[in-house]
């Protein structure tokens, strides 16, 4: 890949990236704004995380960690869930870890590669891809599995879903984006699919025309999920990001009325841990907040990718003690950190598991192709 390419493919997974944190502070205010108006939390969607029972979890060198202590962290998952089951039984798309540096304001943010390989953190403590542990234990086991492979302490999460996206574009009036003579194809074949599998839906609108253009609530969600073109799954999430940043984009210019419906819609699609006073709290200095750096885990490097038996294929940490010292270095500028004795052993595990089918040479995120099957619809049991 050419200087010039690297440069703005590294420029764009940072505008990405910070769209990324800008949507889950829109997706707060949503929330409080919701419970503000009904000035109740009967309806919410709100899993009482069993804090003790996490911590427990918590690596021996993360409770004694006294920079850390000075840091939020919260776990932002999207799933693609159709029938609004955020639970669990569904893997996790989006995997991305918020830092929050509780006296500067600061925010780093660290996307988790859906296919890396690592330790799901069930009863059996199988390895395989990380988006499963959402879909065996819901939001806890995919807690304690970031936790447990990265050294974190995490307690809060948000989730979304997948017809939230519709309903904000609907409610927007639709949103502009560029669809190439590539992805036209795709888009519509999703839109038939999502029409057959979502109740509420009974006829679609073929886009037939390439360029900037206004897609409706289900083409911009179809448009989401493309991932048969070039580039794969890592494309597939550029366009996520696109849509999410277009639907910003948008907001800005509507009427008070129209957010108001969009934000009904989004909350009903809402999972999460935090409270009204969480909330509250989040808000109240949120002018304060600034986006001061983003990555991606495994880091470049020190990843690549290959099939791994049944786990199929999988995004590898080449090192996953490398890329946690990376890890704490980035978000809470822990030079030289040392992982727990967890992650060595985990470390090794994936190494050995790996090692017959790799050639061990690092991969470029740009160029990585992920897993371009539909498992995490059909087959998250396997």
């Amino acid at each position: 890949m050419s200087t010039q390419k690297k440069k703005k493919t590294s420029t764009g997974k940072i505008v990405l990236f910070v769209v990324e944190i800008v949507a889950l502070i829109a997706l707060l205010l949503v929330m409080w704004f919701v419970l503000k108006t009904t000035d109740s939390e009967k309806g919410v969607k709100r899993l009482e995380l069993n804090e003790s029972e996490i911590e427990v979890e918590f690596n021996e060198s993360v409770k004694e960690n006294e920079v850390m202590k000075g840091y939020k962290n919260i776990a932002l998952f999207g799933v693609d869930s159709r029938n609004g089951d955020l639970a669990n039984k569904t893997r996790t798309d989006t995997i991305i870890v918020a830092s929050i540096n509780e006296q500067t304001k600061e925010v780093k943010l660290v996307s988790v590669y859906r296919d890396t390989y690592l330790n799901q953190m069930g009863e059996k403590q199988n390895y395989g891809k990380c988006n499963a542990a959402y879909a065996y234990g819901g939001a806890e086991q995919a807690i304690k599995m970031l936790n447990a492979n990265l050294d974190l302490d995490i307690t809060e999460f948000v989730t979304i879903g997948f017809e939230g996206l519709r309903d904000v574009v609907d409610a927007l009036g639709g949103v502009y984006i560029d669809v190439d003579a590539e992805e036209i194809k795709h888009l519509n074949n999703y839109q038939i699919a999502m029409v057959e599998s979502m109740s509420d839906v009974s006829t679609y609108t073929p886009v037939t025309e390439t360029g900037y253009q206004v897609l409706n609530g289900l083409q911009a969600t179809a448009y989401c999920r493309i991932r048969y073109t070039a580039g794969n799954d890592f494309k597939r999430t550029e366009r996520q990001r696109e849509v999410i940043k277009a639907c910003l984009e948008t907001a800005k210019t509507v009427n008070p009325a129209a957010l108001a419906t969009m934000s009904q819609n989004v909350y009903s699609e809402v999972f999460t841990s935090f409270k009204l006073d969480d909330i509250i709290s989040l808000l109240k200095d949120i002018a304060s907040y600034s986006i001061v750096d983003e990555g991606g885990f495994p880091t470049e490097g020190m990843i690549t990718t290959g099939t791994i038996g049944s786990a199929g294929s999988c995004v590898i940490p080449l090192d996953l003690e490398a890329n946690v010292s990376w890890l704490h270095g980035f978000l809470f500028n822990e030079t030289d950190y040392k992982p727990s004795s967890n992650v060595s052993d985990f470390s090794a595990r994936v190494a050995s598991d790996v090692s017959p089918y790799i050639s061990g040479t690092p991969t470029s995120t740009g160029t990585a192709t992920a897993d371009d099957s539909e498992d995490d619809e059909d087959d998250w049991m396997n």
